[in-house]
């Protein structure tokens, strides 16, 4: 298996930090800083990081055509859509809804990696910081 490239790898784990900040502000490990921690923030995050997998998992199918590339374009919009239609209605519906976001959009990442459209190393990288957001998220549940 080919390890994962540096500058993802980076900018992966750096993408994690607001997460882990949120979980530990919920968990009242960390104080907010300049009013920034807890569950809004987390969840805030959360819908802009689902949002934005919505724009890689876009460019992933552009690089196929045919039936595969309408498919791939609607596994593409479907982490968007779901993290702005399913808000919940309390902090903990809406971590549910964001944890069961972040495993859907595991498996729209398994799909196209399955197609040849994602670098090889890409599931690696996806199942490590799926992992720690699921366990940032599920701390605003306890």
């Amino acid at each position: 298996m080919m390890s994962i490239p540096r500058a993802p790898l980076a900018l992966g784990l750096a993408g994690l930090i607001p997460f882990v900040f949120g979980a530990l502000t919920t968990l009242g490990w960390l104080p907010p800083v300049m009013g920034m921690g807890g569950p809004i923030f987390t969840l805030t995050y959360g819908t802009v990081i689902l949002s934005f997998m919505s724009g890689v998992l876009w460019g992933f199918a552009t690089k196929t055509d045919g039936a595969q590339a309408t498919a791939g374009y609607v596994l593409s919009v479907l982490p968007a859509l779901w993290a702005f239609f399913m808000r919940g209605d309390g902090m903990t519906s809406a971590a549910i809804y964001q944890i069961t976001g972040f495993i859907g959009l595991l498996i729209i990442d398994s799909r196209f990696a399955a197609w040849g459209l994602a670098p090889v190393w890409w599931m690696r990288l996806r199942v490590l910081l799926t992992t720690f957001v699921v366990l940032s998220l599920g701390a605003l549940l306890i």
